[in-house]
């Protein structure tokens, strides 16, 4: 196996897990398996492909800015449960 029972324990630790003895050898097996795949994956003639983050294309789904008048103070804060000086009021939290 590629990864000792060293390894998992520390990727354990650093993931804040406790793991029993026994599911210690059953992660050991199955992050074995993960780099195992990691390993034929490198095996791929990548020469020529560009690195991609999404498979799909993607565009840019954010609308153009626009100007466009305010709703204004008095209709923003019709509903705030409480308001003063034409500001939200919020209680205090930190002394």
């Amino acid at each position: 196996m590629k990864i000792s029972q060293t390894d998992v324990e520390k990727v354990a630790r650093l993931s804040r897990l406790s793991l029993a003895p026994e599911d210690l050898e059953t992660m050991r097996g199955q992050m074995d398996a993960v780099l195992g795949y990691v390993d034929k994956l490198n095996e791929l003639d990548t020469e020529g492909i560009e690195p991609m983050a999404h498979a799909v294309p993607m565009a840019n789904a954010f609308r153009e800015d626009e100007v466009k008048p305010s709703i204004g103070v008095e209709r923003a804060l019709q509903n705030a449960p409480a308001s003063g000086d034409e500001c939200f009021t919020v209680p205090k939290v930190i002394e």
